[in-house]
């Protein structure tokens, strides 16, 4: 997975995408550009990086790769290396809408926040999972346009995690 850390004016901004509401995993849930390794990728990085150009139309050499965040294993049961990168303007984006249906900006300020991760429970007849939460609410809006959770969350959390414990 790409975390691509888009380099504005006004602070630093993180690209993620809504996933195309016909895929069978995962349909219209907000994630990071990725996805499967193939055997020509060298490393996790190469992965990110193709898998973004092919997303998103995010070109390599408009990527800096600044680390890799350790592995997260999401409770799907998938093993994802998120590789952080800056991403440098301007560039231009074009969603393959047969994986993607939306690619936008959010202020890595705003990410970074404790008070904007939630916890939430989901429980079924047969237990409970809990996950973390980044609902993005406009202006006066009650319903969130955007709602990260999931693995994504998890991962901006760990992030978090990890960018404050070096402060």
């Amino acid at each position: 997975m790409l975390v691509p850390l888009v380099v504005r004016e006004g602070g630093l901004m993180l690209l993620l995408t809504q996933r195309a509401d016909h895929l069978s995993d995962h349909a219209g849930q907000i994630s990071f550009p990725g996805g499967r390794r193939e055997p020509e990728d060298v490393d996790a990085a190469a992965t990110a990086l193709r898998e973004a150009q092919e997303e998103v139309g995010l070109d390599a050499s408009h990527c800096e790769v600044i680390g890799e965040m350790p592995e997260y294993l999401t409770g799907t049961g998938f093993r994802v290396t998120p590789v952080v990168v800056l991403v440098y303007p301007p560039f231009s984006l074009k969603a393959d809408t047969r994986e993607v249906a939306d690619i936008f900006e959010v202020p890595l300020v705003w990410l970074m926040n404790p008070a904007n991760h939630e916890v939430r429970v989901f429980r079924w007849e047969g237990g409970e999972r809990r996950f973390f939460a980044m609902p993005l609410y406009a202006a006066g809006e009650r319903k969130a346009p955007y709602f990260i959770w999931g693995a994504t969350a998890g991962m901006l959390h760990n992030f978090y995690r990890f960018l404050a414990a070096r402060a």
